[in-house]
């Protein structure tokens, strides 16, 4: 009899210790479910941010790279009207050996676009190669404050823009 007690009373131990390893494993994978769905909202939060700004940041970076005194205007892609205010095509001037070459940053055909090439050179919007997918890319330049703002959409049609105060405005200025 009483070893019948005793076996009883393991018998209810391991259930309890059962038990309690049931509530371990289902707590552990309810954290593990809610921590993964935290993931998940987290990376598409990210990939949209970047996704929605990385055009606008391509060209920041580029302007920063080139800003240089009568360096940086915005036209139609041609260039021949150098002093607009808004403008599809952004023109990053060098001078190299006496000729100048441009490096043309525009939107064409659902991508950012960049050609570098000398002023002299024709080229048509297809020949430049392409730097990343984009629902669309313009320019504004205000040049008494020398305030250039890049207005970027992204292929889901999400609107970014920075603003950058040229250097080389000041300094004309």
């Amino acid at each position: 009899m009483f070893l019948r007690k005793n076996a009883a009373k393991h018998h209810i131990e391991g259930a309890v210790v059962l038990l309690g390893f049931c509530v371990f494993a289902l707590c552990v994978l309810l954290v593990l479910l809610t921590g993964a769905r935290s993931y998940r909202g987290l990376a598409a939060r990210d990939s949209a941010s970047y996704s929605q700004n990385i055009a606008a940041r391509y060209v920041a970076a580029k302007i920063r790279h080139a800003d240089m005194a009568d360096s940086i205007f915005i036209g139609d892609f041609s260039g021949k009207n150098p002093t607009a205010e808004r403008g599809t095509t952004l023109f990053l001037a060098e001078k190299d050996g006496g000729q100048t070459y441009y490096t043309r940053i525009y939107y064409y055909r659902g991508f950012v676009r960049e050609l570098y090439a000398s002023a002299s050179d024709s080229f048509q919007p297809a020949d430049g190669d392409t730097v990343l997918a984009a629902g669309g890319l313009r320019f504004s330049l205000e040049r008494n404050t020398g305030l250039l703002t890049v207005y970027s959409t992204d292929r889901k049609g999400r609107r970014a823009e920075v603003t950058l105060s040229l250097r080389s405005q000041e300094a004309a200025g």
